[in-house]
């Protein structure tokens, strides 16, 4: 019997997806919780297959990780309207110097290639390449991403372009890594593509630990936390 544990906030979509999840796999029993401490002690049992943030707070859970574990970083998991690829990163304190953004592509395309998926990863900047010089934070961001682009070339296999500010050519390019210029950026394209114009997301994937987490938003639908439920179950069974 696999176990998946979950956590119960103010937002109780949750669990109305638990139950329509439970009528479909009859081999999961979950565990609820509704506190941050309980969260991560489950995230670091190995008697749990998997764990849900649910609709708890995420800022607690990612600081008590972030003191077990030196390398962990998320990526939100977008699949709709025929496009599929990581978005990084989304939290707001997240990727915040090029170290961490060339760790989060690595986590990403080493995640895609178990997945018999190959990567390939589109670098973001505040504006074009011909703003350069408009203000000097659009000209460190573009001076970051070519940075970032080249330091991927050099310590990876994984098919990279910088789009610049271009998004949409990236997603109509069909990558399947997005890494925003930093964690607020990335947090308002996520919320943007998914809680505004309703691109299926199954949550935010956890690297850098031994165990499954998907990282949800407090504000998903019913069915956005029935897709991170199956992801978590389908991360479990590999």
């Amino acid at each position: 019997m696999m176990k998946i544990t979950v956590g119960i906030g103010e937002n109780k979509n949750i669990l109305k997806a638990c139950e329509v999840f439970k009528k479909e796999k009859e081999d999961v029993e979950i565990i609820f919780v509704d506190n941050d401490n309980d969260l991560v002690d489950t995230i670091l049992d190995d008697n749990v297959d998997a764990t849900i943030r649910g609709s708890l707070p995420a800022s607690s859970v990612m600081k008590q990780l972030k003191t077990r574990f030196d390398d962990i970083s998320r990526a939100t998991y977008i699949n709709g309207n025929n496009v599929e690829f990581l978005l990084t990163p989304v939290g707001i304190d997240e990727g915040t110097t090029l170290d961490d953004k060339l760790k989060i592509a690595i986590h990403c395309g080493e995640f895609l290639k178990k997945q018999s998926k190959k990567p390939k990863i589109a670098v973001m900047a505040s504006g074009r390449k011909g703003d350069y010089g408009r203000s000097k934070e659009i000209s460190k961001s573009i001076d970051d991403s070519e940075k970032l682009t080249e330091l991927i070339e050099e310590n990876t296999d994984f098919e990279v372009k910088n789009h610049y500010i271009l998004i949409e050519q990236a997603i109509k390019d069909k990558c399947n890594v997005i890494i925003a210029p930093d964690g607020i950026i990335g947090n308002i394209i996520f919320r943007t593509l998914v809680l505004v114009n309703l691109w299926p997301s199954c949550g935010a994937v956890t690297f850098g630990i031994d165990s499954v987490y998907i990282d949800t938003s407090r504000d998903q639908n019913v069915d956005g936390y029935l897709r991170s439920l199956k992801l978590a179950y389908n991360l479990a069974n590999i």
